[in-house]
């Protein structure tokens, strides 16, 4: 947990480029990967099944939010990779 909010920290520590609108992505997008990283760790750690689900969450919504800021500014989306609670298969049963 000490080693996501660091790495959130560092990362919101960016100079301004005087554009209001990425420096916000510039500072938002670490503070929701922090969040990410440590619903990860709950769900890997965690004993407390409501606290998983609402970490469950958190993961999904940041997620979608990334992809939301990074699309408002014109920044292209990484490639679709597995959420970090789903296994190695890219395919949805209803795909087959």
């Amino acid at each position: 947990m000490s080693a996501a909010m660091d790495r959130m920290m560092a990362g919101m520590m960016v100079k301004p480029s005087g554009d209001v609108d990425r420096d916000f992505v510039a500072m938002m997008l670490p503070h929701h990967q922090g969040a990410i990283d440590m619903a990860v760790a709950e769900l890997r750690y965690g004993h407390n099944e409501q606290l998983k689900r609402i970490a469950q969450e958190i993961i999904i919504d940041q997620q979608q939010e990334i992809a939301a800021m990074k699309l408002a500014i014109g920044q292209p989306l990484p490639p679709s990779t597995p959420a970090p609670t789903q296994g190695g298969g890219h395919h949805s049963p209803m795909e087959h």
